[in-house]
């Protein structure tokens, strides 16, 4: 591939950044428009892996939401465009994300019922997967000069 401005990504890593948008895109509407209710819920009713690790803060919550919902928009311009340095930057950002808010979670499962810390464990397993993935797949497919 000719090292370009123009340079395209493949279908599947337009797919990984579309997922990766999607959960971005979740979190981030919950959090910045009823954060009580991200705070109490999150990810499912019962299973309120946010509010076991306390305090409630309104404000945080509501960051926490708008930077995810910033995170949607880079995404999603790299998913819908298919260009391959904006999607080196969202995969980098995106990861810079993930792996500091997976260790911190895999280092503060005290106080979660056994099965609610598997399942977060396998989640934010399964997200730096995705970003892992994708990398990998953008750095294979990486312009070079002629």
């Amino acid at each position: 591939m000719e090292a370009s401005a123009g340079a395209r990504t493949t279908s599947v890593v337009r797919a990984g950044l579309g997922i990766l948008a999607l959960l971005q895109g979740i979190v981030g509407v919950w959090a910045s428009l009823v954060p009580t209710s991200f705070y109490r819920s999150f990810p499912l009713p019962g299973h309120p892996w946010v509010s076991l690790l306390p305090p409630y803060n309104e404000h945080l919550t509501r960051d926490v939401g708008e930077l995810s919902l910033a995170l949607t928009v880079v995404l999603t311009a790299a998913a819908v465009t298919g260009r391959w340095l904006l999607s080196a930057v969202a995969v980098g950002a995106a990861a810079v994300y993930a792996v500091p808010h997976a260790v911190f979670h895999f280092l503060h499962l005290e106080g979660f019922p056994t099965p609610d810390a598997v399942a977060q464990s396998v989640g934010i397993v399964l997200q730096l997967v995705v970003v892992a993935v994708v990398g990998w797949l953008l750095w294979r497919d990486r312009p070079r000069s002629a």
